[in-house]
């Protein structure tokens, strides 16, 4: 059993450790292209917003690796134990919540091209681009109420879910209390967090399909893949993690009471695949890039602006977009 649990411990360790290196170069590099060598328009500020939720995630990840090789044990402090736990779960929703919006974009720009091309401006996307972090940050309002540095039995100081926080009652009304409040956070969390976004994703892949495929816009599947592989990525990443994590929050007194034990350990492992994803991005704009293997020769930088693009392509495509309207040639782009 010892030789198990250390195994697991080296397991998590270095998993989290790859995706914290992955994650913090690539999308450094994704905001470095995005943000300083491309003009800056609609999909660029979508996609560099995504890669700056990306980024601050995997940069979390090294204090969460030390507490972990401590047996939990938390030794940044009260603000700090809010604070890194604030910006974990609010890069994962403002992921989501952004992916979300970037195919709420590209459904607009299939659906209504006449209404995008006047008002799909930039100006009105820097305002925009704003709710989904304020979403984000309103799901994350129970963790900046909660959460907080407290002893353990043995003295140790950790952060974790501040069963004082109802103030000096019996232990009994404490578990009850707390399992209501988790299950009532953790339904929200999978249903607005979760449940909604990937739902408006669907919607707007089915939409944009169809559109397309009626129109005859484009033959192939290349107008969609970098933001269907994306979302797709980030659904089979994520979804085991929040199924997890809504078990656990149903199910949170018998967890504390230490009756569910094989929930922790699953959050532990779906959480691993879940923070993956913080740096699958880069390599998806790269790979699924237009003539990734001819630009990355030349320079991983211009892969990705290929990738992420949405400027006109070479003169050999001139002939097949000129029936095609800005936000159709735009949507041959990606």
């Amino acid at each position: 059993m010892e030789t198990g649990y250390i195994a697991l411990k080296i397991f998590f360790f270095v998993a989290h450790g790859i995706t914290c290196v992955l994650g913090t170069m690539g999308n450094g590099l994704v905001i470095w292209v995005a943000g300083f060598r491309m003009a800056c328009t609609v999909t660029t500020l979508c996609y560099l917003n995504l890669a700056i939720a990306d980024f601050l995630f995997s940069t979390t990840l090294p204090f969460f690796m030390v507490v972990n090789s401590m047996e939990g044990r938390w030794p940044y402090g009260w603000f700090l134990c809010k604070l890194f736990n604030i910006m974990g779960d609010t890069n994962l929703f403002a992921s989501v919540f952004l992916i979300a919006f970037i195919a709420l974009d590209r459904c607009i720009c299939v659906l209504h091209p006449i209404w995008a091309q006047n008002h799909r401006t930039l100006s009105l996307a820097k305002k925009v681009i704003i709710v989904p972090w304020i979403l984000a940050l309103l799901l994350n309002l129970p963790v900046l109420i909660f959460f907080t540095t407290v002893r353990d039995d043995n003295g140790d100081i950790i952060c974790e879910f501040n069963m004082d926080f109802w103030g000096d009652i019996g232990q009994e009304e404490k578990l009850q209390r707390l399992s209501t409040s988790m299950a009532i956070i953790g339904i929200n969390r999978f249903v607005i967090g979760f449940t909604l976004p990937m739902s408006i994703i669907a919607i707007c892949y089915g939409l944009i399909a169809a559109k397309m495929r009626n129109k005859g816009m484009i033959k192939s599947h290349r107008p969609l893949r970098v933001l269907t592989v994306v979302g797709a990525s980030f659904f089979i990443c994520c979804f085991p993690y929040q199924l997890c994590l809504l078990l656990h929050a149903l199910y949170a007194r018998a967890v504390v009471e230490g009756k569910f034990n094989i929930i922790l350990l699953l959050d532990s492992l779906t959480g691993t695949l879940a923070f993956f994803n913080s740096c699958l991005n880069p390599m998806l704009y790269i790979f699924l890039g237009r003539d990734f293997r001819e630009t990355l020769i030349h320079s991983l930088p211009a892969s990705l602006q290929r990738a992420l693009t949405e400027d006109s392509a070479p003169a050999s495509h001139t002939t097949n977009k000129s029936a095609l309207s800005p936000n159709e040639a735009e949507l041959q782009e990606m």
